[in-house]
């Protein structure tokens, strides 16, 4: 079947945030990165240049949006700008990981609500639409009034996990916040669900109980994210007292800030598989670490976004990760 388009061709743009998965996406895609000039000058200040005209084009911009996070976001906001101005058809922020996203409500007195404010941001720098992976929380959708896809790349980790045809396993979600997706996740690999319960006090985390059979079974801890890691850690520890064979973890974005990567080598994973949602420095990689490329996800994504195409048909059947 053909599919015609009113927005002329894909024009592909990689920022600096996420090189590597650029590049992917564009292999994926079978087109070439368009040229373009990235520049900080010695005041910080950020310039974007384009190398070709972009007039009436489908311009997609892959960034992600982790440390530097305020650096990569202000690039994708000066991105978007530039491909406004330089008329472009439809520009689409494709942002595999969204920063920010954990400050989705007031939850304390006197505090922003930052996911928001980045929403109101990447639409009046002028996007179209945004495509992005696996948010910290489903209510941040209602924050754009743009149209968009998030996606999840959970399916991808299920895949993984599968091949490894574990016979006594069970899925544990990392707190009770994660119950949903967890169960999604656990009915995938046709695998009992088992949950951490724990009460926050202030900025201590205490681990209370594990709810479910995890007594002589492998587990495996999934995740949205890992920032320093003390969540899945605690998690961790709670499984191994009460019992657990070999562990596993399963997160979607390896923020890993701090030191999360030496909290993890602590304990004795047997395998931490990932995304490269966000890009993992050489230095944080670890022998135990398998990392899923998402690029031919989002390429699909983007390839069905421009032919006008059903983006929720790449999911079916329908996964439940929402």
């Amino acid at each position: 079947m053909a599919y015609v388009t009113c927005y002329g061709e894909i024009r592909l743009y990689g920022g600096t945030g996420s090189p590597a998965l650029s590049d992917q996406i564009a292999e994926n895609l079978n087109v070439d990165l368009c040229d373009r000039e990235v520049i900080m000058f010695d005041n910080t200040n950020l310039f974007v240049r384009l190398g070709d005209s972009v007039r009436g084009q489908d311009t997609f911009i892959v960034q992600t949006t982790s440390a530097p996070v305020n650096d990569n976001l202000m690039e994708l906001l000066i991105f978007i700008d530039t491909l406004k101005r330089a008329s472009a058809g439809r520009v689409t922020a494709v942002i595999p990981y969204l920063g920010y996203a954990r400050s989705d409500k007031k939850d304390q007195p006197r505090i922003p609500i930052t996911a928001r404010l980045v929403a109101d941001m990447i639409q009046i720098a002028g996007a179209d639409r945004y495509v992005t992976l696996d948010l910290h929380a489903g209510q941040i959708q209602g924050f754009f009034s743009i149209p968009g896809d998030v996606l999840t790349a959970f399916p991808l980790l299920a895949d993984h996990m599968r091949q490894k045809d574990l016979q006594n396993a069970v899925v544990v979600a990392a707190d009770l916040g994660f119950a949903k997706k967890a169960r999604a996740f656990a009915t995938e690999l046709d695998l009992p669900v088992a949950f951490v319960e724990k009460r926050r006090v202030g900025a201590h985390t205490e681990v209370l109980t594990v709810i479910g059979e995890v007594e002589g079974r492998d587990a495996i801890i999934v995740d949205d994210e890992v920032d320093t890691a003390g969540t899945i850690c605690d998690c961790a520890r709670a499984l191994l007292n009460a019992g657990i064979r070999d562990l596993y973890t399963c997160f979607v974005h390896p923020v890993l800030s701090a030191d999360a990567v030496d909290r993890l080598g602590e304990l004795p994973i047997k395998e931490i598989v990932t995304t490269n949602s966000v890009p993992i420095p050489p230095e944080k990689l670890r022998p135990n670490m398998t990392v899923i490329s998402v690029s031919l996800l989002l390429a699909g994504v983007i390839q069905r976004v421009h032919d006008g195409r059903s983006v929720g048909e790449m999911f079916n059947p329908y996964h439940g990760y929402s």
